[in-house]
């Protein structure tokens, strides 16, 4: 007999969310972990100085409550208390002055001038029909439950950000602004559907702020693995699986890990066409990512982005438009798209008494082993004048050096994989079920399946109602 009805391998927020759901349903779990500190990619750590909180990497969670999912867990009830900036995100341009991201719809598009009809007119029926467009946002493909704003939707979703900017907006900071969103798609900003991630994150911010949680992003797994547990959870860190007979019988086995490590985990009865065809799912760029302990606040010469949670830096059109494409041809601008945050002006539990953190990126090619220090913080500069003086202590990370503290984010790539046009909808493979495999106790609930990377537990929670179909229907 099975001590166990699923097993799930790997604590992190997808993996974390799978494990709850099926505890939800009265089956007995246990999260096996490799790491000695659960979350993934969603841990807190003193990078730095004694002090510093760092969040290594998801840190600004929009999607936490975004997520049908998530949003419903009473993750409050066990330790989690939400931040919320001032500002979502900023964008300063080279002038001192900034867009910002308010969560009031209005307030955003009252700053652009000649363009806020056509900011209006892109996001105010989209908060109009979130309502109707959030089950499905945040889902495999399939029918629609509201196809007709779907539709309209996606009419805007799939083209390039390139072709919406220009198609909307008349002046270049207005495009910029909405480039910087667009570009955490990690994919060139002309290529197809580039723009479905600068209108979701945008419509976020005005629906529900981008905020984070207090102390760290690890206190928000922590909240959940306290729900977890209360439900009768286990967890087990410091547990490699190489394979199968590394873990205890059950009737199922939700892996929350990208396609190379679960071909390389012996005992799974994959046939060699699903093999081959997981072998060729493609990763993304990775990123370059620095964390700092400072002695003051960024002095941005923008009052905004001083009052943001997240500031998007990049200086033209063109400029991000060539960061974002040399990425993907191997190489890195000397002028980077920058994403910033900080968390310390609005959580004083991040550092001591006056002093402060904050983190950035770079995106650059998979497998990059190089350090960008300098273009980064030259970046930053330019924005915020004075930034390095006040650098106390710095970390940072090489795309090696993130997949060594975290084995999904392979080659440094945040998403699961690349989230490109061919693998937006059907990650891993092309599939009807993309949770299941050949092997019929076998299921992946990574971000390497729909809908892909960021902390909303949503491939989590789809990978675990495709176990309770197929293996404990009495329970669906």
């Amino acid at each position: 007999m099975s001590k166990y009805d699923a097993i799930i391998v790997g604590s992190g927020s997808n993996g974390i969310s799978a494990a709850i759901r099926l505890q939800q349903k009265g089956l007995k779990t246990a999260i096996f972990e490799q790491a000695s500190s659960p979350g993934g990619a969603t841990r807190t750590q003193e990078l730095t100085l004694p002090g510093f909180k760092h969040d290594v990497g998801s840190s600004i969670l929009p999607l936490g409550l975004a997520s049908p999912f998530l949003r419903n867990l009473p993750l409050k009830d066990h330790g989690l208390e939400w931040v919320y900036p001032e500002i979502a995100y900023s964008h300063p341009f080279i002038d001192g002055t900034a867009y910002a991201c308010f969560k009031d719809l209005y307030q955003t598009a009252a700053q652009l001038g000649e363009d806020e009809k056509n900011y209006l007119k892109i996001f105010k029926p989209l908060m109009e029909d979130w309502e109707k467009l959030d089950p499905d946002l945040l889902a495999p493909l399939g029918i629609p439950q509201h196809p007709v704003p779907y539709l309209k939707f996606g009419l805007k979703a799939l083209p390039s950000a390139h072709w919406l900017a220009n198609r909307y907006f008349e002046d270049e900071r207005s495009k910029m602004f909405f480039y910087g969103s667009a570009a955490h798609s990690t994919i060139p900003l002309t290529n197809l559907a580039s723009a479905s991630f600068g209108l979701v994150l945008t419509a976020t911010a005005h629906r529900y702020n981008w905020p984070f949680p207090k102390g760290g992003a690890g206190n928000f797994t922590g909240a959940m693995l306290n729900y977890y547990r209360s439900l009768g959870g286990e967890l087990h860190l410091n547990h490699q699986v190489n394979d199968l007979r590394d873990l205890p019988n059950a009737l199922a086995y939700l892996f929350d890990l990208t396609p190379r490590q679960l071909l390389k985990i012996n005992g799974l009865n994959f046939n060699s066409l699903y093999r081959k065809r997981m072998e060729n799912y493609k990763y993304g760029a990775g990123v370059f990512k620095m964390d700092w302990a400072l002695s003051e606040p960024v002095p941005f010469t923008s009052e905004k982005c001083r009052r943001s949670g997240t500031v998007h830096i990049g200086f033209s059109q063109a400029e991000l438009e060539r960061s974002e494409d040399l990425v993907h041809k191997g190489s890195v601008s000397d002028r980077p798209y920058v994403l910033m945050a900080q968390h310390s002006p609005f959580d004083a539990t991040r550092a001591p008494e006056g002093k402060h953190t904050a983190w950035a990126y770079i995106h650059v090619p998979n497998g990059d082993p190089r350090d960008h220090t300098t273009i980064l913080e030259d970046q930053i500069e330019r924005a915020a004048p004075g930034f390095k003086d006040t650098i106390l202590a710095r970390s940072t990370k090489t795309t090696h050096q993130l997949e060594e503290f975290d084995p999904n984010l392979v080659g440094g790539d945040i998403n699961g994989g690349l989230q490109d046009i061919t693998q937006f909808f059907t990650r891993p493979i092309i599939k009807l079920s993309p949770y299941s495999t050949p092997d019929p106790r076998i299921y992946i609930c990574s971000s390497s399946t729909p809908p892909g990377g960021g902390v909303h537990g949503m491939s989590g929670f789809h990978a675990a109602e495709k176990v309770l179909k197929d293996h404990f229907k009495d329970l669906v």
